[in-house]
């Protein structure tokens, strides 16, 4: 599959098509208008009277007060309004053209400030992905593959309509109505919370178990993994959170620490085109090359930088938002690695069977593909914690592959008190034994800032853009932020959310010590449930990130309940593995 991938990506960049830009904010299919003179013909109130009677700025605009500040300008045959308030800025802003008289866009609320709220088909992920019979087709296979058919009634069934729940939220993003779609991933993340910690708290699967034999489950596998691979060298693009990848790997072969040496677009010469909202980011930076513009590109740990050096040194970067072909290996191979993982998983905790149901589980579910085709380094994080988890008998691997998780996007840092105590949270050779793997591959991770000629001066920039920033930062796609809006209908949960920080962290803590003898599933489980809540406490909150929590949810919910014995073997620095019941037959099948 890895050899297919690079040929795949190969071809991508010999023909120079595949991702592309995010596309500006499209119009709305009203014709040209006639050519232009030099004068034109409404006025500037006449522009924004037509503007505010558009159905969609008038129901939004009731949720204020009367009296909004408003302005109109004229530019090449069309009117720019904005309207805005006191505290909340501008709240709506749109286009009229001036032949014609008609309204030919219209963005309210979170759409005013963030592009990606608009609903432009395919920005995220490309067409194919996001089309309705693609995505259909994700769902009825990764229903089918995984349902027990024998019990099509059981809570199993439940628990795969919860994950598969979240195409409704995505449904309304694609729509542009972000105000609908966020609230719409709670129910399904607390579903799978309560799940997850039950299972954890008994250590006990649920019943049931697939039905298809092993070499279906593995012969879907295999045919997905391909399809998947083709899906994104053929229709995919490669938004910002990829973009930076490949950035962040260039700076760091050229002897710079990634964090604040991304491109910019402030003081910096043009050197590109304007795209069609008139912005140039093509720019001549401090290091005399033309580069397109990614300034908080920088925001994440040094892993996710990292992780695309193999795929920069095949394919380069030539300094532009182009087709990327060393981001789409890079993907591929990461969504590669997070399948294999899985079915690895599987196979040491009960079998072929359970290893071909792992890995049927993370190629058809859609979201894992979603991902990829949208390019971004969220599968690097789930990749490296299915590596841990499978050396779960091994401290010291286990924190390595945590670290490296954690300082890939930090979330995965919840995991360290749970994991540094397994499988008995009293034993103190574990512990030692995980936090020595974590403070190595922490330093191998942050030996990136010895580039810079002060390394303290490079960590006090990387804690200001990475933790600083994130921690500070506005976004629509959750409940949490809409206090910003100052709009009627919507509250301020701002107390609700830190109250739920507060219950994560301490419960991230109380895991390091409870329960404290642990087996494979109840760190599955626990894993599950700390990542679902981080997720849930999240203020920018976006459906890549669903990859973050998935392995181990499959892993607590797939798993039958008479599984064969781990692997338990011990070896010099290994912890033995709690072993779980085991029926004959099971065993027989191991």
């Amino acid at each position: 599959m890895l050899a297919a991938a690079a040929t795949a990506v190969s071809s991508l960049a010999a023909t120079g098509t595949g991702a592309t830009t995010i596309p500006g904010t499209p119009g709305t299919g009203v014709p040209a208008p006639p050519a232009l003179g030099v004068h034109h013909r409404l006025t500037d109130a006449t522009a924004t009277r037509i503007f505010l009677e558009d159905r969609k700025v008038a129901s939004w605009l009731k949720r204020y007060p009367d009296k909004p500040q408003k302005s109109a300008t004229w530019k090449d045959g069309v009117w720019s309004v904005v309207i805005s308030t006191d505290g909340a800025g501008a709240i709506a802003s749109g286009k009229v053209d001036d032949a014609l008289a008609v309204v030919t866009e219209a963005w309210t609320g979170p759409q005013v400030a963030w592009t990606m709220a608009r609903g432009q088909h395919g920005a995220f992920g490309g067409a194919m992905i996001n089309s309705k019979k693609i995505w259909l087709v994700f769902c009825v296979v990764f229903l089918l593959g995984l349902v027990n058919w024998r019990r099509p009634f059981s809570v199993r069934t439940l628990d795969l309509l919860a994950l598969l729940s979240f195409s409704v939220s995505l449904w309304y993003f694609n729509a542009g109505d972000v105000l609908m779609s966020a609230p719409l991933v709670y129910p399904p993340f607390v579903w799978l919370l309560i799940r997850c910690f039950w299972v954890g708290a008994r250590d006990r699967p649920s019943k049931g178990d697939v039905v298809w034999p092993v070499w279906l489950l593995l012969a879907a596998t295999v045919f997905l993994g391909g399809f998947r691979i083709g899906l994104n060298v053929r229709d995919s693009n490669v938004i910002d959170v990829g973009y930076s990848g490949v950035i962040g790997a260039d700076r760091i072969w050229h002897g710079q620490s990634p964090y604040d040496h991304f491109p910019v677009e402030r003081e910096r010469k043009a050197c590109g085109p304007a795209d069609s909202n008139g912005e140039i980011r093509d720019r001549i930076q401090t290091n005399g090359r033309c580069e397109s513009a990614n300034e908080r590109g920088d925001t994440y740990g040094p892993v996710a930088y990292e992780a695309y050096l193999p795929g920069y040194l095949l394919f380069g970067w030539s300094g532009k938002w182009d087709s990327l072909p060393s981001v789409h290996f890079t993907s591929i191979v990461w969504d590669l690695l997070a399948l294999v993982g899985m079915g690895l998983v599987g196979l040491r905790l009960g079998g072929p069977k359970l290893g071909a149901t792992f890995a049927f589980a993370w190629a058809a579910w859609p979201f894992t593909q979603y991902a990829s085709s949208s390019n971004t380094n969220d599968m690097i994080g789930p990749a490296l914690l299915v590596i841990g988890f499978l050396f779960y008998t091994s401290s010291f691997r286990r924190g390595v592959f945590s670290a490296l998780a954690g300082w890939t996007k930090f979330g995965s840092l919840l995991l360290v008190p749970l994991w540094a105590g397994y499988p008995d949270a009293r034993r103190f050779r574990g512990r030692a034994a995980y936090t020595c793997g974590f403070l190595v591959a922490t330093g191998i991770a942050f030996s990136v800032l010895l580039l810079e000629p002060s390394p303290f001066h490079a960590a006090r920039v990387f804690v200001d853009r990475t933790v600083i920033w994130q921690s500070g930062r506005d976004s629509p796609f959750s409940i949490w932020d809409y206090r910003q809006y100052h709009a009627k209908g919507l509250p301020d949960l701002h107390r609700v959310q830190a109250l739920l920080e507060i219950i994560l962290i301490a419960g991230a803590l109380a895991l390091g010590r409870w329960p404290r003898r642990r087996s494979p599933l109840r760190l599955a489980a626990f894993s599950a449930v700390l990542l679902i809540g981080f997720e849930i406490v999240l203020t920018h909150w976006y459906y890549p990130y669903l990859l973050w929590m998935f392995p181990f949810v499959a892993i607590t919910l797939l798993m039958p309940r008479q599984a064969p014995e781990p692997d338990g073997s011990v070896d010099a620095g290994h912890e033995p593995a709690p072993t779980m019941a085991v029926s004959d037959a099971a065993t027989a099948a191991s």
